[in-house]
């Protein structure tokens, strides 16, 4: 075999080495790769019975119920269009509260009822860390926060001062 066929298989067998490897991660990628759906989604039964999925909406107000003396919560979860009831045993977190978006991992049971075993809260666009929110907020020139928007100007305040004071 001359040098130059010998350089052709090695660049073609690296090629198809590549390619089986970029076709291997493809794969396991898609198949890793969770949505959520709202419950009208789940309402056409496009999905299998017992199939692990995310269920992603609101949290009806007035829905949610806890047991006394357990862990167990039930809660609806709704898109405005339908409404799915679910059950979870665990600490909710933090921004959960009724009208608010959230995203539960489980499957569906028979009954119609989801089971979660995991319940993430979402928050709003509009969210911002206690604190944090009016620090933000003075890097692309806003004001610092509402408050500031609204104080009167202060006569007595120079120019410089007035810098000084809001940075």
């Amino acid at each position: 075999m001359t040098p130059r066929r010998r350089r052709l298989v090695l660049v073609l067998g690296i090629l198809a080495g590549v390619s089986v490897a970029g076709a291997l991660a493809l794969s396991a990628f898609r198949q890793n790769v969770t949505f959520y759906f709202v419950p009208s989604q789940v309402a056409q039964g496009t999905l299998r019975p017992g199939q692990q999925f995310r269920l992603g909406g609101l949290v009806e107000k007035g829905s949610v119920s806890r047991q006394p003396g357990s862990m167990e919560v039930h809660f609806t979860v709704t898109d405005y269009k339908r409404q799915i009831p679910v059950i979870y045993t665990g600490v909710l977190p933090d921004l959960f509260r009724e009208g608010a978006g959230v995203i539960a991992m489980g499957q569906m049971l028979p009954d119609g009822t989801f089971q979660a075993q995991e319940v993430l809260a979402k928050h709003d666009q509009y969210y911002r860390p206690p604190g944090i929110g009016p620090k933000l907020d003075t890097r692309q020139g806003a004001p610092r926060d509402a408050a500031l928007q609204q104080a009167p100007a202060t006569a007595s305040a120079g120019p410089s001062q007035a810098a000084a004071e809001h940075p």
